[in-house]
């Protein structure tokens, strides 16, 4: 089981440059863990998207529907609290957004506080180095 932030996810429900890495790792491991919030993560990255033009109203829903199926069948860190305390943690030590460093919490929360051979996906350079510090193989690093 690998742990997936919502940068990652985007690319297998939209197609997007990053789909084939993203569809390469899901190949490679189909046993993923996500954050809670991922799916407002992706609801807000799907939005974004179609502010942007790059994708239409309906094109957005139906993306949307298929990362409700795909949260339902993932491993979710729910545990809201703990990932609080850990995530001011980050922010203090990492250069992080305050989303940034929820996921990472989470991940630390998935891998039980032990990073070291658990694998993170992330198409964040910043979220990547910190990961990478925190002791998680990021593959492939961005930075």
């Amino acid at each position: 089981m690998r742990f997936w932030d919502s940068s990652a996810v985007v690319p297998l429900i939209v197609a997007q440059a990053s789909s084939r890495v993203a569809d390469g790792w899901l190949a490679k491991d189909p046993e993923v863990a996500l954050w809670t919030l991922t799916s407002v993560e992706l609801t807000s990255a799907l939005q974004r998207l179609v502010r942007e033009g790059g994708l239409g109203e309906r094109a957005a829903a139906l993306a949307e529907a298929r990362a409700d199926e795909f949260i339902k069948t993932s491993h979710v860190v729910i545990n809201v609290e703990t990932v609080k305390l850990q995530a001011r943690r980050l922010l203090r030590l990492h250069a992080l957004r305050a989303a940034d460093a929820l996921q990472l919490a989470a991940a630390l929360e998935w891998a039980g506080g032990h990073a070291m051979g658990r694998c993170l996906h992330t198409l964040d350079a910043q979220l990547a180095r910190a990961a990478v510090r925190e002791g998680f193989d990021v593959i492939p690093n961005p930075t």
